[in-house]
């Protein structure tokens, strides 16, 4: 089932391995800063449903395709039935697992119908494996060194009272909350602060799209669960940070108390 009933079967490597993060793209979107809209989707009282990420990084909560087999490997089915019976954290965990579960499937689907061969494989199941996973995304298991280091530098960044917010500019340096340093300083200091927060911060993660900081990217932490993400995944440019004294961000700002 695709998006749009467009076929899509990538052939080489690189094409299934960019169909797999456009897809997981879509699935970390849907559990995390969509998760108020996916929530609601998956009422209960409805049929079995299904989580698809889609190739154009979409996603879609919908109902299983009819033709058996189907054309590729389905979901896992009836998402929605243990949405009210237990935590809501756990739940989309748990959705996070099958939906990894589902990208490889789909993944080494595609390998086997077009004949890859075992260095194929391997170097398919390399570069899959560089990324985090969705569970891992969704959890934050493989933020736990990050976030303890966003701690550290909101330590730091809270001295200045006009704005507590944490943001990286595209030069890898906090653009607030930082003490303004002497010009002299700042030129003699620049190249080894550099270094120093590319440290502190190159193994953080988008809690969006589970993407690595680069040096080159506006990013933005969460001053409500300390997770960092890329500006463009929440639509936050770095002039509009500017006006902002507490960033929340989607999924904190759409958190709500639930019986």
């Amino acid at each position: 089932m695709e998006g749009g009933g467009v076929q899509y079967n990538p052939r080489t490597v690189e094409e299934v391995f960019r169909d797999f993060k456009s897809r997981r793209a879509g699935i970390v979107k849907a559990l995390t800063t969509d998760v108020a809209e996916f929530y609601h989707l998956c009422d209960p009282e409805k049929e079995n449903l299904c989580l698809y990420g889609f190739p154009n990084e979409r996603w879609e909560v919908n109902l299983p395709a009819e033709e058996v087999p189907p054309e590729l490997p389905e979901p896992a089915l009836g998402i929605n039935f243990a949405r009210d019976g237990m935590q809501e954290k756990d739940w989309l965990s748990l959705v996070a697992v099958h939906s990894d579960a589902w990208l490889l499937a789909v993944a080494f689907y595609f390998g086997a119908r077009f004949g890859f061969d075992k260095a194929d494989r391997k170097k398919l199941f390399n570069m899959i494996n560089d990324l985090p996973s969705i569970f891992e995304v969704v959890t934050g298991a493989c933020k736990k060194q990050s976030k303890e280091k966003s701690t550290v530098s909101n330590h730091s960044s809270s001295k200045s009272k006009s704005n507590p917010k944490r943001v990286m500019e595209p030069q890898g340096k906090f653009s607030k909350g930082l003490q303004q340093k002497d010009e002299d300083e700042a030129e003699d200091e620049d190249e080894e602060g550099v270094e120093e927060e590319d440290e502190e911060h190159g193994d953080a993660l988008c809690g969006a799209c589970g993407e690595n900081y680069g040096q080159d990217e506006f990013w933005i932490c969460c001053d409500i669960c300390e997770k960092w993400f890329h500006g463009k995944c929440v639509k936050i440019t770095p002039a509009r940070a500017e006006h902002i004294k507490q960033y929340k961000c989607p999924a904190c700002s759409n958190k709500r108390l639930r019986v």
